[in-house]
């Protein structure tokens, strides 16, 4: 029976390797850690259906079943750095230090078949938890707090609204394979995991569908979705922004040029409204951010960390100025999305327009004219 559900495990694991190099919505960057996890999941699914399957077997197949633990106990703890890595490709670059308990484990796993650490099989052909094996369950727990964490990390950082679902699924996966640590003869642990891939792979592949390709902000969709999930809010604001002159950057320097300003531009919105603000990549050249802060000197000041920084850039290179107008809505009020953009709107276009009447060729001379 048990061969059986691993063959189904890995034929569900075959196809979520063809959904992931079929899907457009999925980021690029996340496909080869979905890969590498999905192949490894494949790989110590079959070392386990072999340990099984040796250990019933003659004694001429003792180093057979010894080798299969090996590498079942060597590649687990992988797992949940892995789907880390997934969440957040530089993760790693980081978090180095986290690789070492999973070497650590990989050692003690390989000379355990002498010194019965993590496990042991007799000259029965036997198979027996070694004294130290709960070195290998602590290595385990290490790599998945460390996945919970960095995902929480992740999230505040970029203030993605998928944080929670994250954790859950991380700790419902911890759950489902400590199962079998609890009960060996539950074979529950690679079924869980594989469950698990797939519900990472929906879940991101729908939150990546949020992105703007070219600036990695949220896109006009996300935007839209957000404004429709606003109801009986505290207070927010939202500021609308639009780059000036932009189509002369592109007649002028061309749209690979065009381009790289619409992806600067991004970026400095995007680092200097990194917490508890949502930036969107509205369309062409025009940004929205939408917050829950309720002090204007703190938007003023977030917004002259963006102008100035622009400022700074356009030193080395071509940068065209930003157009900016915002709105508050207070929760006192009743409800009208619509009228707060238009307000924003009409307060960005206001700016623009003195900023084209007046000539003016830098942001610190826009925003005084426009005070």
């Amino acid at each position: 029976m048990y061969f059986a559900t691993y063959l189904i495990d890995i034929f569900a694991l075959l196809v979520l390797i063809w959904l992931l190099y079929s899907s457009t919505s999925l980021n690029v960057y996340r496909k080869k850690p979905f890969l590498i996890g999905v192949l490894l999941t494949i790989i110590i699914i079959l070392a386990e259906a072999g340990s099984l399957y040796v250990a019933d077997g003659s004694l001429n197949l003792r180093n057979a079943h010894i080798f299969f633990n090996i590498l079942g106990f060597s590649l687990t703890p992988l797992i949940p750095i892995v789907i880390a890595f997934i969440i957040d490709k530089k993760i790693l670059i980081s978090n180095k230090f986290i690789i070492i308990p999973s070497i650590i484990n990989a050692v003690i796993t390989l000379l355990s078949p002498i010194f019965k650490f993590i496990f042991y099989v007799d000259a029965n052909n036997q198979y027996l938890r070694g004294d130290y094996f709960y070195i290998f369950i602590t290595v385990y727990v290490i790599n998945f707090l460390f996945l919970v964490v960095s995902t929480i990390n992740v999230g505040k950082k970029f203030n993605y609204p998928i944080t929670q679902k994250l954790v859950v699924l991380s700790l419902f996966t911890l759950i489902g394979t400590s199962i079998q640590l609890i009960y060996p003869q539950a074979y529950s642990s690679w079924h869980s995991v594989t469950l698990s891939l797939f519900l990472y792979f929906l879940l991101i592949s729908e939150f990546d569908s949020s992105f703007d390709t070219l600036t990695g902000l949220y896109n006009r969709t996300a935007f839209d979705k957000k404004v429709k999930e606003i109801s009986n809010p505290k207070d927010f604001f939202i500021i609308i922004l639009d780059i000036d002159n932009f189509k002369n950057f592109n007649d002028t320097l061309g749209h690979s040029y065009g381009d790289k300003v619409i992806e600067t531009v991004a970026s400095v919105i995007r680092e200097s409204f990194a917490k508890h603000y949502t930036c969107y990549r509205f369309g062409g050249d025009e940004f929205s951010i939408i917050g829950y802060e309720k002090d204007e000197n703190k938007i003023e000041y977030q917004l002259k960390t963006m102008t100035d920084s622009l400022e700074e850039m356009r030193k080395q290179n071509p940068l065209p100025t930003i157009s900016y107008g915002y709105s508050f809505y207070k929760e006192d009020e009743v409800l009208d999305f619509e009228n707060i953009f238009n307000e924003a709107d009409q307060q960005m276009y206001h700016f623009k327009k003195i900023h084209k009447n007046d000539g003016v060729s830098t942001d610190s001379t826009l925003r005084a004219t426009f005070k």
